[in-house]
């Protein structure tokens, strides 16, 4: 524990990438790896995983993120693309999932089919929405712990412009919307916010004991 305290110690919003530098393959699996088995409401990850390394795609992308100089200079751009809408396909598609790896019969998984399309599939399609995008960060959150222990760089990224995203992605059409992005790779050496004490709240401060 006390290794991954002073990694996650080492870790910062990397602001500046040195473009030269690329993760190896490997490495990159590991990180996709990580993601994959984050932990999501029901266990339904309403979200895929866009890898971009396409030198084309990331200028647009930059057009559309400020002009984040992070978006072409890191060694790939992670895009969390949640679904707009959760339907009794993707349900039903996780059941037989469950059913082959576990080797449970889909009758014996009936309650919790209905359990969730009793629940999320209910709600309004906003509401949908904003739940499975609150599953991104989750999986976001597990990239970031997984980079620091790799000693590989990140930078979590909330500005962007969504729409020009999923228009340059292709995203809309395939019932997602961009919910947050990362970029990944290797610090440069001119990067001045790597030097940065950390900040942040205090114990006494963040935590309250009930």
């Amino acid at each position: 524990m006390e290794k991954y305290l002073e990694n996650l110690n080492w870790r910062y919003a990397t602001k500046k990438f040195d473009s030269t530098k690329k993760i190896k393959e490997d490495d990159l699996e590991k990180i996709k790896e990580a993601i994959r088995l984050t932990a999501s409401s029901y266990g339904l990850q309403p979200y895929k995983v866009l890898v971009i390394e396409d030198a084309g795609v990331r200028e647009k992308l930059k057009a559309a993120s400020w002009n984040q100089t992070q978006i072409t200079d890191a060694s790939q751009v992670i895009v969390f693309a949640s679904y707009t809408k959760v339907t009794e396909k993707d349900v039903d598609e996780f059941m037989q999932n469950i059913s082959v790896v576990r080797e449970i019969d889909l009758e014996n998984l009936k309650g919790y089919s209905d359990t969730i399309k009793g629940t999320t599939l209910q709600l309004p399609e906003e509401q949908q929405a904003i739940w499975a995008a609150k599953q991104t960060y989750i999986g976001l959150g597990n990239l970031l712990s997984a980079c620091a222990t790799m000693k590989i760089d990140a930078c979590p990224m909330e500005g962007f412009d969504a729409k020009a995203y999923n228009e340059i992605l292709g995203l809309t059409e395939k019932g997602l919307t961009a919910s947050v992005i990362a970029t990944i790779g290797y610090r440069s050496d001119e990067d001045e916010t790597q030097h940065n004490k950390k900040v942040r709240k205090s114990k006494e401060n963040l935590f309250i004991n009930i």
